[in-house]
C-alpha cells in the first residue's frame, strides 16, 4: 500500500474523521491489524481562514503547495487536501507535485453518476457554493449543481462559527434541512454535503434528499488510491 500524504486542519474536526475512515476503509480491505501508511501535515486553520476572507487564494495556494511538496519528499505518494473549499487551489498543489493527488469532487461525482443522478444541491462555505472552481467540476462530470438562493450567509457562519468548533446545535440542522427542501423544490435529487464538517450535521437519517458525505467518499477515494 502506498503511503497517503493528508494536507488537513482545516478544520481539524474533518480531520480527525478522515483519518478514522482511511484507517478503518484500510483494516476492512486488507484486513488483520492492517492500517494506512499515512503522513499527515496539519495547519493552523487561522491563518488560512484569514487568507480566504481577504481573497488571498494565491497565497493560501503558495502555502499548501509547498506542505504538499514536503509530503512527497517525506514519503507521500498520493496526496489528499482533507477540505472542499481550499480545492480552488487544487491546481497549485498538483503543479507543485510529481504524486497523484485526488480531488474531492472526483469520488463525489462519481457516486452520485453511479446511483443515477444528475442535478443535485450543492452545500457548503459560501466560497464553495458561490465561486465556480467545485461546480465547474462537477459540470464536466455531467452534473448540474445548484446552491442555496437564500441564507448563504447562516449556512456559512453555521460552519465557520460552529462546526469548525465542534458545536452541533439542534437549531442549525433544521437551517440545514430547510435548505435542503428548498434546493428539492427547486429540482435537486441528491445534495452533496460539500464541506467537510457538514456530516457532524446532517446524514441520510435527518435529510429529505440523499446526502453524498465528500469527508467520507474522498477519504476512501484515497485507500483506492494507495491500493491500486
Amino acid at each position: 500500500m502506498k503511503t497517503i500524504g493528508l494536507i488537513g486542519g482545516m478544520s481539524w474536526e474533518s480531520t480527525a474523521h478522515y483519518y478514522r475512515v482511511i484507517n478503518q476503509e484500510t483494516a476492512a480491505r486488507l484486513g488483520g491489524l492492517h492500517s494506512a501508511p499515512l503522513i499527515v501535515h496539519s495547519v493552523d486553520f487561522a491563518p488560512i481562514a484569514a487568507m480566504q476572507s481577504a481573497g488571498d487564494w494565491d497565497g493560501a495556494g503558495s502555502e499548501l503547495a509547498a506542505i504538499a511538496k514536503g509530503l512527497e519528499q517525506a514519503g507521500a505518494e498520493v496526496i489528499g487536501l482533507a477540505t472542499n473549499t481550499m480545492h480552488i487551489v487544487a491546481d497549485q498543489i498538483i503543479a507543485a507535485t510529481s504524486v497523484p493527488f485526488v480531488h474531492i469532487a472526483d469520488p463525489t461525482s462519481q457516486a452520485l453518476l453511479d446511483d443515477g443522478f444528475e442535478t443535485v444541491g450543492l452545500l457548503g462555505t459560501r466560497f464553495t457554493m458561490e465561486m465556480s472552481f467545485y461546480r465547474d467540476r462537477l459540470a464536466e462530470r455531467g452534473l448540474t449543481a445548484l446552491i442555496p438562493e437564500v441564507d448563504r450567509t447562516n449556512l456559512n457562519g453555521i460552519i465557520y462559527d460552529e462546526l469548525c468548533r465542534g458545536i452541533v446545535r439542534e437549531e442549525s440542522r433544521r437551517i440545514y434541512m430547510t435548505a435542503i427542501d428548498r434546493l428539492a423544490a427547486r429540482g435537486a435529487e441528491a445534495v452533496i454535503l460539500g464541506c467537510t464538517e457538514i456530516t457532524m450535521l446532517i446524514d441520510d437519517s435527518v435529510s429529505p434528499l440523499p446526502v453524498y458525505d465528500t469527508t467520507d467518499l474522498h477519504a476512501k477515494s484515497l485507500v483506492t488510491a494507495a491500493l491500486a
